[in-house]
């Protein structure tokens, strides 16, 4: 699929390419997932963006939206292409952390700017950092230390905690061993795309486990928590929000009412940015937003921003726009650590239902003002 969106094309028509040449047009290069496992979380990650440049009314913004079908060789392709033949200032919109790796670093160095709606490896928050790369979701360790710090306040002393074999759920238990405090009932990583867990289930029923954790994110966390609930294991499940976001829960149904999850953001945080972003994004897409769609959302709100400040190809002022964050979150209060990852507060929610939807609730803050630990590994 291939969709090329200028803001004011999206409002009033299409615009003349001509425009492209004056000073203040920035042209995206948007490569997510919008076809096969895990479609909806690109699909999401778009709509929001592209919500954003909609309302912002700004016509200096040209998308171009590539799908790279979650295949990393097909995201390389896709972003040579943009660098290349589209000549894109900025590059956006993957969703997976393997996908990340292979784009984001030649990316970098050839000069572009990587904004990352979602994926946020380890290796590129650490000695892999680049004064280019910002990520405006989070470190991926992030959601899952929360998880270890809530599964500690409710008192699980023997987790049993999978997660796929890729470098997101690496770092996914990575980053709830890093701040769970009791022991380990078992430890399992999974094929990335999965869908039977017959064999996992086996093992956390075999195990002395009082809990469960685990990542996996699009259809594997559909798979799993519908086959977790017709296991007859009854041990209460914690995990990230990936695994119980607006986009899973109806395919989930009853399976994940109660279950507790860690995000920094819901549909109610109350802030004006927040309440807008919701009812915008209802009213045109017809459904709730996602965590996906806030992050695509506030992507973009961070881009515009910086293009108020500086032309994009002043590298420097530019960049310096972008680390000041001056946009209206739909988190509240944003900011960026020194190696470009954001600072911010990840809550616990509960799974609940309202109506006939299943959705998530604040119900507490799990981490405050919260970093990541590979800051003092990144040289910027």
């Amino acid at each position: 699929m291939k969709l090329k969106s200028f803001v004011a094309a999206v409002c009033m028509g299409l615009i003349g390419t001509a425009a492209l040449a004056e000073e203040g047009k920035v042209k995206v290069g948007m490569i997510t997932t919008l076809s096969g496992g895990g479609a909806g979380l690109g699909i999401d990650v778009r709509d929001g963006f592209l919500l954003a440049t909609k309302m912002a009314g700004n016509d200096n913004l040209e998308v171009v939206v590539e799908d790279d079908q979650r295949k990393p060789d097909i995201a390389v392709q896709l972003a040579d292409k943009m660098i290349q033949s589209e000549k894109v200032d900025v590059l956006t919109g993957i969703i997976w952390s393997n996908l990340a790796m292979a784009v984001v670093p030649a990316a970098t160095a050839q000069g572009k700017f990587y904004l990352s709606p979602n994926a946020g490896p380890s290796a590129l928050a650490g000695k892999g950092c680049h004064p280019n790369y910002f990520n405006v979701a989070w470190q991926n360790d992030n959601l899952h230390e929360a998880a270890g710090g809530y599964a500690n306040d409710a008192g699980f002393k023997k987790t049993f905690i999978l997660a796929p074999n890729y470098p997101a759920g690496q770092d996914a238990l990575t980053g709830y061993k890093r701040v769970y405090e009791g022991e380990l009932a078992g430890e399992l990583f999974t094929k990335l795309g999965q869908k039977d867990y017959a064999a996992e289930l086996a093992q956390v029923r075999a195990s002395d486990a009082d809990s469960v954790f685990f990542f996996l994110p699009g259809g594997m966390g559909i798979s799993f928590l519908k086959q977790y609930a017709d296991s007859g294991i009854d041990l209460p499940v914690v995990g990230p929000a990936f695994s119980f976001d607006q986009g899973i829960l109806q395919a989930v149904g009853d399976a994940a009412l109660g279950v507790k999850n860690t995000s920094q953001w819901n549909k109610d945080i109350d802030n004006a940015a927040n309440a807008a972003f919701v009812e915008a994004f209802q009213a045109d897409y017809g459904r709730l937003p996602s965590l996906y769609a806030s992050q695509g959302y506030d992507t973009a709100n961070l881009l515009l921003s910086a293009m108020a400040k500086a032309d994009v190809s002043d590298a420097d002022a530019f960049r310096a726009a972008l680390e000041a964050a001056e946009f209206d979150s739909v988190r509240g209060d944003f900011e960026f650590a020194a190696n470009h990852h954001p600072v911010q507060d990840i809550y616990v929610r509960e799974v609940i239902k309202e109506g006939d939807v299943f959705t998530n609730k604040i119900i507490g803050t799990a981490l405050s003002d919260h970093s990541n630990v590979y800051v003092d590994e990144c040289k910027l």
